[in-house]
């Protein structure tokens, strides 16, 4: 009887999108245990239960299984790892060019990064930071994977990199060029540097990929969206592996003016950096630059078993969705985070329950921090008090284009060791944030899954889910 329910829900959850629609059925993922409740005149079943993972087909499921990050707390994952769960800041004032004119101060910078070690100087002379940065991550994490890029094999490797603004540096130098030499003066390279795209390109180039290239320009989503969206182009058959990120190098005068004109930035602890990003703490006031980049290795199962890759953890769900509430602001009351984490854990086949940990995007400003507090207690209802939350932003500040990257290698790490990051700098609880944020030192805890939040600008929400394998 069992087997025969469970075959009648998958055949009438197969023909869902035909009679409602592709756009309704979108939406009808979140009632879809009434609807074939009611069809049926049955208990629901959960969306677990519709499509058992063991029945599903290899060829669309996708893994990680290498991993590069560069990070305010060095290059590599050794460094990463160990700064995060020692609980230690990365933020410090910002050396790259004198902040004393500006109420903030602060960045978590990359320290000692050599672009040589990952490319030719003369290449790297003619990239952005970014792109730079992008190169670096992506090569540890085919080094990583154990990937051998053989060129015959090349165009089935792809890979898409997130970005908010590729090259502030180049576009503050090119400025300044222009305004005191003239237009004739500007470096022939600026425009190729600039494009937002270039880090993906560059990645590419460097190592003779000729697969599914592109870019996603989402601020600080774009890291997470690049993730779930290069997955997607494997399962739908584009490609059999990605190597897919975020990188960002957003520390200038520009970019810190424009920041600090808007009053997003902390501007308390100029004299303690270590203490300025403080994400549900009720002293915080804004969140703090970050420079850096993170690049997984996606792969699809059957390709990963077939060269007998380490599997680090699946990706299991991705959505995606808008607030369409400003341009800056979230929604107060996180109903857009929250159908992007409902529709995530959905596609992944999982109950809110099932969540061993959340990597938050937590920028340690006083709206988004509380949004998000409220959109985890939609979704996860009396469990929100029970999950741990850690914001890796405590760290390392935020990466913007680059967060969502290397926060989830962050995650796939927690999942790894049976770890969890703690969030720092939680002095004075808000009343108003009162989840348990895994408070100022790292918890050892059983993980089987966990999702990664990230939050941009003009409402755009993405999340990631990933189960161990």
């Amino acid at each position: 009887m069992a087997q025969t329910q469970t075959r009648r829900h998958k055949a009438l959850r197969a023909e869902l999108p035909g009679r409602f629609g592709r756009t309704a059925a979108e939406d009808l993922e979140t009632r879809i245990d009434e609807l074939l409740a009611e069809v049926l005149e049955d208990a629901p079943l959960t969306a677990a239960q519709l499509l058992p993972l063991d029945e599903e087909d290899e060829d669309r499921r996708v893994v990680v299984t290498g991993m590069g990050v560069v990070s305010p707390f060095g290059t590599g994952i050794a460094p990463f790892w160990e700064g995060l769960t020692s609980g230690r800041s990365a933020i410090t004032r910002i050396t790259h060019f004198d902040p004393s004119g500006y109420p903030c101060q602060l960045a978590g910078q990359v320290p000692g990064f050599a672009p040589q070690q990952f490319m030719d100087a003369r290449d790297a002379r003619r990239m952005a930071r970014a792109s730079q940065l992008a190169v670096a991550a992506a090569r540890m994490a085919v080094a990583a994977a154990g990937l051998r890029i053989d060129p015959g094999a090349s165009e089935e490797i792809g890979t898409l990199i997130g970005c908010g603004t590729s090259s502030m540096p180049d576009v503050e130098q090119a400025v300044k060029t222009m305004l005191q030499r003239g237009g004739m003066k500007l470096n022939p390279f600026f425009i190729p540097a600039a494009l937002p795209h270039m880090p993906a390109s560059q990645v590419a180039i460097q190592l003779g990929l000729r697969g599914h290239t592109s870019a996603i320009s989402t601020a600080c989503a774009a890291g997470t969206q690049a993730i779930g969206e290069a997955a997607e182009v494997i399962k739908r058959g584009d490609a059999e592996i990605m190597l897919a990120g975020g990188a960002e190098a957003p520390i200038t005068e520009l970019s810190l003016g424009a920041f600090c004109v808007m009053r997003a930035l902390s501007t308390r602890s100029n004299e303690l950096p270590a203490r300025a990003s403080r994400p549900f703490d009720a002293r915080r006031d804004g969140f703090v630059p970050g420079e850096g980049a993170g690049v997984l290795v996606l792969e699809r199962l059957s390709n990963a078993r077939r060269r007998g890759a380490a599997i680090l953890a699946e990706v299991a769900g991705y959505a995606t969705s808008c607030d369409a509430y400003h341009v800056t602001a979230p929604d107060p009351a996180g109903h857009g985070a929250a159908r992007a984490m409902r529709l995530a854990l959905q596609r992944a086949r999982l109950d809110p329950q099932q969540v061993d940990y959340i990597n938050a995007h937590a920028t340690s400003t006083p709206a988004g921090d509380l949004a998000e507090t409220r959109a985890i207690k939609q979704v996860f209802c009396e469990y929100a008090y029970s999950v741990p939350i850690s914001a890796n932003k405590s760290m390392i500040g935020h990466l913007t284009g680059a967060a969502g990257a290397v926060e989830a290698v962050a995650t796939v790490l927690a999942l790894q060791h049976g770890c969890i990051p703690p969030t720092i700098n939680q002095e004075e609880p808000d009343p108003e944030c009162d989840l348990d944020y895994v408070p100022n030192q790292a918890r050892d805890a059983e993980l089987q899954s966990a999702i990664s939040n990230s939050f941009a600008f003009g409402g755009v929400n993405a999340v990631l889910v990933f189960r161990k394998r």
